[in-house]
């Protein structure tokens, strides 16, 4: 990637960025309840593919139109099981979501990102997550989570109101996401962007585009 400005502020998605992996919770939910992978894998390609229609339930519930309840009972209905059981609605995304953990290292460098003079945003698609407020409050100038505001990733405007809420041009933000279709929304408004893998990669990915950065990372392993 080419970089001509200064990355003057850091943006990063939450889950999958700032949590391992959303993909192995989901396994294990899915294993625990059943499910049958095809019709999981049908509803993600009809519900947030790339030819999903703009009203699919889950844009609805990332952009805060639908609450968690009623995706949970659209969700079930959508899905079949491979022994016939029924699909519980209640607590269906809290099952989803259970093995998701918070990931120290990419909260170590939102710290050190600050101490190096960046300012920070979140920039989440919520699915109506509970976010832990107390560990990530003090990590961020500004939380832009889709659900408040109305408007989800990869939309261009999203970016641009984080952005504009960071008081910065798109071009010296700097963003992290776990999505390539999200990291490319991100290009397509203006800002640099990396897919994140795992932090042992994103971490010194990121260093080595902020001088200031590396030097505090530098400074805490010692």
């Amino acid at each position: 990637m080419v970089v001509e400005d200064p990355v003057r502020a850091l943006v990063v998605d939450y889950g999958g960025v700032l949590t391992t992996p959303i993909g192995p919770s989901f396994a294990t939910w899915m294993a625990e309840d059943g499910i049958d992978p095809a019709t999981y894998g049908e509803m993600l390609r009809d519900w947030l593919g790339r030819d999903a229609p703009p009203d699919s339930p889950v844009h609805r519930l990332e952009r805060g139109e639908l609450d968690v309840a009623e995706f949970n009972r659209l969700l079930a209905a959508r899905l079949t099981t491979v022994d016939g059981r029924e699909i519980v609605p209640e607590g269906l995304l809290d099952r989803a979501f259970a093995t998701v953990h918070a990931d120290a290292d990419m909260l170590d460098l939102l710290r050190a990102a600050r101490a190096a003079g960046l300012r920070t945003a979140l920039l989440s698609n919520s699915w109506g997550n509970s976010y832990p407020m107390d560990v990530l409050a003090p990590l961020f100038d500004e939380l832009v989570i889709s659900g408040e505001v109305g408007m989800r990733k990869p939309e261009a405007r999203i970016y641009h109101l984080t952005a504009d809420r960071l008081g910065l041009p798109p071009r010296h933000c700097l963003f992290l996401d776990d999505a390539q279709p999200n990291v490319d929304g991100a290009l397509l408004a203006g800002m640099q962007a990396l897919l994140h893998k795992d932090s042992a990669v994103t971490i010194p990915a990121v260093a080595g585009l902020v001088p200031a950065l590396a030097d505090e990372l530098r400074e805490g392993a010692s």
